[in-house]
């Protein structure tokens, strides 16, 4: 690798090279900013699960034995707090939007034509609301979703204002819509708060504009390239996630930062040992260039793991980030250093390093840590051990959520809708589920009688309705209405075990064939078996792959078994304090089940490259070090830049907590967390001490050979 980068780094760092490098970004930006919009191809919703999933599989053979055009559903509420609903107030307000012809309405229910037993059936128990159903076109995207809602429900407060009834729109085209709004805010405020926290935290830790500015430029112009490249991606076909590109925004901006500090971190100490400035960047890189390049390629290796997953939600992430990082191991190797070249000295102006001063080291926070874990070894890493253990410990108190409106804000309409309906009708009829059963002979009327009684007499369920049967007879269409809320874990307990008895049922009621299961909770079974599969295979691939590279980088088989073996416990302590704090600080006390994958992604991905910095570095002292000479000259040379790094990077993932949207805030809490343990306690102490303990000099191999 070495000999295929050094070439590259040398050029970039001359006066030609410098020029030329950059002019190349600016071109690819400008050029690729006149293509395609990244926005035109983000998608709030798509099929997450596998084909061979049995609800898609159940999905699918109902479309085709009961083939329907019906679009997208949503549900109006209409809600009176202080009493009964006033159906004369419900009927103005609705005919108002019925009347208005919103495109993109196939149908709403107009109540006011409903004779009295019908109307019933949309009044809640007590008297306070109605749920009117409403369909919209099939063949719409996320924005018309936005769109028609928009409308709808400005149309209907409109009407509704001075009166008693409250208006609000949810089920899936009220959610859906909710939810491009939700990400469209939420992703500019992101972006502004991450640009805002790196300069400011660069302003203060550097205490020069410059080095806080360059770092920022390299990625504006790399945000802009992965973002035009993406998009190109999408009008391919890809489809892509809006949580996706939300998290690579921080994975960006984290990335390009990082490596950025890295390889200026370096070029400061050549600028006192070199005239031109064009010489210390190339020495600079000569030592950094390989250890930053290969770190994104780590990150890079992980990111593509993500392919080997059956969850549609994380091979979305696959191709996105693969592409994001490999541009920026380009831009950390290209860019980077040439606009710091490009700056010289001036980059670190107020505190200008000249050529010929001899480099203080300042004895500070990581000189004391230093002289502390080199002397004491066992004793400041078991300390850590010990804390990371029992945090880790909380692990097993993990709860999954997967009520996905519960995590919206409060206030948002169609979540409000949502809890009205939850409160005031029985719970299985806010996602009721679908059974077909299929049978190679005719379904008798006793056959299909029996199976609805047999699926009444689950205490589990509250209703069943026979809602089709085809012409011949071999396929009946059955809708379920549970006691328990569709997307409780004990609803998906109980669906998963009815799926197991189904061949007894069949068998006892005597048709030949099978049944299938559709709906929200029969999908939440699948995306249950299916993410813990898939954390299962993340985790072995990753740290397999990772293992084979550290050992290719390292030429060493024990020090990567160190790094990773520290990455591994920091990971499941990071994800156990971070269970505490998120349910003490904010109440969470289950999260979503992509939160543990998306952590370990970037923990491990990201975490791996503090071991690279720290680990190269003491490789190279060690060339003329004792171990314990040269492990504290790497905490020392490393410890200032790799803290700083980690308190950036943190700080940017942090951001993610500014996301209306749980899953995002709790993982990108999470994550800070993570990187804030990596960067002070498993980088500056447990690692080091490891190596201490089990790495030693040549004389002390023999010395221990002979006793």
């Amino acid at each position: 690798m070495r000999r295929g980068l050094r070439p590259i780094t040398d050029w970039v760092s001359t006066k030609r090279g410098m020029w030329i490098s950059i002019l190349i970004w600016l071109i690819v930006m400008i050029g690729l900013s006149a293509g395609p919009r990244l926005g035109d191809y983000k998608a709030t919703s798509f099929q997450s699960l596998p084909d061979e999933a049995q609800s898609i599989i159940a999905e699918n053979k109902l479309e085709k034995t009961f083939p329907s055009d019906q679009g997208t559903p949503g549900i109006l509420v209409f809600h009176n707090a202080l009493g009964d609903i006033n159906l004369d107030e419900v009927k103005r307000i609705t005919n108002g939007i019925i009347s208005a012809d919103i495109q993109g309405v196939k149908s709403i229910v107009n109540i006011g034509t409903l004779p009295p037993h019908a109307l019933k059936g949309f009044i809640s128990a007590d008297n306070s609301t109605i749920m009117v159903p409403m369909s919209l076109e099939p063949g719409l995207g996320n924005h018309e979703y936005a769109e028609i809602n928009d409308e709808a429900f400005r149309l209907g407060n409109d009407i509704a204002k001075g009166l008693n009834t409250d208006f609000y729109i949810t089920g899936p085209a009220g959610i859906a819509g909710d939810t491009v709004k939700l990400f469209e805010q939420a992703d500019f405020v992101l972006l502004l708060a991450t640009v805002i926290i790196i300069l400011v935290l660069l302003i203060v830790i550097y205490r020069s504009p410059l080095l806080a500015l360059i770092p920022l430029l390299a990625t504006v112009i790399v945000y802009q390239v992965v973002n035009q490249s993406v998009a190109l991606m999408g009008a391919a076909g890809l489809e892509i996630n809006n949580s996706t590109t939300s998290i690579m925004s921080i994975l960006l901006f984290a990335a390009v930062i990082d490596y950025s500090l890295f390889v200026f971190s370096r070029y400061r100490e050549e600028l006192n040992k070199h005239e031109s400035k064009y010489a210390a960047m190339q020495h600079a890189m000569r030592a950094t260039g390989e250890p930053v390049f290969f770190a994104g390629g780590t990150v890079l290796a992980a990111m593509l793991i993500l392919f080997f997953t059956d969850f549609r939600d994380y091979q979305n992430f696959a191709p996105v980030f693969g592409v994001a990082m490999l541009i920026i191991m380009l831009a950390s190797v290209t860019l980077v250093p040439a606009l710091f070249t490009l700056f010289g000295r001036r980059a670190f102006w107020p505190k200008v390093p000249n050529f010929g001063q001899k480099q203080q080291i300042k004895h500070g926070f990581w000189g004391t840590v230093a002289k502390v874990v080199v002397n004491q070894p066992l004793l400041t890493g078991g300390i850590v051990a010990f804390f990371m253990v029992v945090s880790a410990l909380n692990v097993f108190n993990l709860k999954y959520e997967f009520d996905t409106v519960k995590k919206f804000p409060e206030d948002l309409p169609s979540r409000v809708g949502y809890e009205i309906i939850e409160s005031k009708y029985n719970k299985g009829e806010l996602a009721p589920s679908t059974i077909l059963l299929e049978s190679e002979n005719a379904l008798t009327e006793e056959q299909t009688d029996q199976f609805l009684m047999k699926l009444e007499s689950y205490e589990e369920i509250e209703s069943v309705r026979l809602t089709g049967i085809t012409e011949d007879s071999k396929a009946a269409k059955f809708s379920a209405a549970l006691t328990l809320n569709p997307y409780s874990t004990e609803a998906i307990d109980f669906v998963e075990e009815l799926q197991k008895e189904s061949d007894a049922i069949l068998h006892e009621l005597s048709p030949q064939g099978d049944v299938y299961y559709s709906g929200v909770t029969a999908k939440l079974v699948d995306e249950r078996t299916t993410n813990n599969n898939d954390i299962v295979k993340v985790v072995v691939l990753e740290t397999v792959l990772i293992l084979i590279l550290l050992i290719f980088l390292t030429r060493s088989l024990k020090m990567p078994v160190y790094m990773m073996a520290t990455i591994l416990i920091s990971y499941v302590s990071a994800l156990g304090l971070g269970l505490f704090l998120v349910d003490v600080l904010f109440g969470y006390e289950s999260i979503s089940t992509r939160v543990p994958v998306y952590a370990f992604i970037f923990l491990v991905a990201l975490g791996i490259d503090y071991n690279i910095i720290l680990i190269s570095r003491f490789l190279e002292e060690r060339a003329a070090l004792k171990v314990k000479d040269a492990l504290e000259v790497a905490i020392l040379n490393t410890g200032g830049i790799i803290s700083s790094a980690g308190v950036i990077l943190a700080a940017t993932f942090a951001a993610l907590t500014t996301m209306p949207i749980a899953d995002l805030f709790v993982f990108g809490f999470m994550v800070a967390i993570g990187i804030l343990i990596d960067t002070f306690l498993v980088r500056g102490v447990l690692l080091p001490s490891l190596i201490l303990l089990f790495e030693k000099d040549p004389e002390q191999k023999k010395h221990t050979a002979q006793a």
